[in-house]
């Protein structure tokens, strides 16, 4: 089988790929296969829907959109993308807390791997989960709510316990958003008054190469009708009057519109527009989830190794994620600073610097990001998730015979 991840740099190790259409359909493939693993819109970076059996893609499982206002939630199907979600939404008067830069991406897939957008207020996207329904590795269909034994522990999944067929997500009334950019942030700034930068609007992202005098780009997104925090000046930054791409070789049109234009939320808190495709694909991601104590420290680690970072950079982006209950939750228990890195794709080099990038942040606690590029040659990544064992547990009884088990857990679950 050669079926490649977006960006193109991973090859999934897979005997064969299926498309199921129906979830009875879904559920004979997965007792007809020894080993299975669930794939989604293929936004990882290394090896975590690898399987010795068969793929099961869940693009084409029912994707309905069913809203409950009385609960204020919204039921849809686990390969539902963001994009889609969030326009039908918006089309229904309603509204996800956040949304991650890509809209592209699947609900199930994720949520499955802790994915996020910004805010120091803002938990990941699987924060806003009150509800799941997981074709378990018997072919029973399980529902999980909120407050439910285990519920906290499945949520952020990793495809362990199943392949999720449905989502349900916590939602609010529809909102407006602007989006402003600031060029040429002082780091000192950023690096002494940290707490006061990244609390300076809805979402603050920072974005840079590490190896320059001031922080390139601040990218604010602010709720319309909320008092602003800032003039024209970000922390002696000045406002942008002309939009741009985090990566000045890309176009600009790909990002969603910015210089305080206001418009709905679905078109505002992703950086990239759902009817573009946001880069050519040709990158590896890695990230990296400091605590938040610790995320001056962490930047200022990454900076004393830009001479080796830099050269494989195309951008790196700093956000924040506020804390969570969820077991294997990049944010359980603790707000954290997401340090992201958008590597050139140079998979022997890129591999070659993160030992060294590691060595200096996961003894700072840093989670890497379950979907992107990491090589923990040491397994310190075990040891960050207290409730791990927990989680072991919850995946041997909603999988006894170990069908979705495969390398990646292997080497997490032991």
């Amino acid at each position: 089988m050669a079926e490649k991840n977006w960006a193109g740099n991973y090859e999934y190790r897979a005997a064969s790929l299926a498309r199921p259409r129906s979830v009875e359909e879904l559920r004979d493939l997965v007792l007809g296969a020894p080993a299975v693993r669930a794939l989604g819109s293929r936004h990882s970076f290394n090896d975590l829907a690898d399987t010795p059996g068969l793929l099961v893609s869940t693009a084409d499982l029912p994707g309905g959109i069913r809203i409950d206002e009385t609960a204020r939630t919204v039921t849809v199907g686990g390969g539902v993308r963001y994009g889609d979600l969030a326009q039908g939404l918006q089309e229904a008067g309603w509204a996800l807390h956040n949304l991650a830069s890509l809209p592209h991406i699947s609900v199930a897939g994720a949520i499955a791997t802790a994915t996020h957008g910004s805010g120091d207020r803002n938990g990941n996207l699987a924060t806003a989960v009150s509800g799941l329904r997981i074709l378990d590795g018997t072919g029973e269909l399980v529902d999980l709510r909120r407050g439910d034994e285990g519920f906290d522990g499945a949520v952020v999944g990793l495809g362990a316990l199943g392949v999720v067929t449905e989502v349900t997500l916590d939602i609010r009334p529809t909102y407006d958003a602007r989006q402003r950019l600031f060029g040429g942030v002082p780091w000192e700034a950023v690096l002494g008054r940290f707490d006061e930068v990244t609390s300076a609007a809805y979402s603050v992202s920072l974005f840079t190469t590490w190896d320059e005098p001031a922080v390139s780009l601040a990218w604010l997104k602010e709720l319309d009708g909320v008092e602003l925090l800032i003039g024209d000046d970000f922390f002696g930054a000045p406002a942008l009057t002309e939009p741009r791409h985090m990566i000045p070789t890309m176009d600009v049109r790909n990002t969603t519109e910015q210089l305080g234009v206001v418009g709905p939320w679905s078109e505002r808190l992703a950086h990239f527009r759902f009817a573009f495709t946001p880069s050519n694909g040709e990158e590896i991601q890695s990230e990296y989830l400091v605590p938040r104590p610790r995320a001056v420290e962490a930047i200022e680690a990454v900076r004393r190794l830009a001479p080796v970072v830099a050269p494989l950079l195309q951008i790196s982006e700093i956000r924040t994620v506020a804390a969570d209950e969820l077991w294997l939750s990049s944010a359980y228990e603790t707000d954290v600073v997401g340090l992201h890195f958008t590597w050139v794709r140079d998979q022997e080099g890129v591999e070659a610097v993160l030992p060294q990038l590691e060595a200096e942040l996961l003894p700072l606690g840093a989670r890497p990001h379950w979907g992107k590029l990491f090589v923990d040659r040491d397994r310190v990544v075990p040891t960050l998730y207290p409730r791990l064992a927990d989680f072991a547990a919850l995946a041997e009884r909603f999988d006894p015979a170990g069908r979705f088990r495969n390398p990646y857990l292997t080497r997490l679950l032991g």
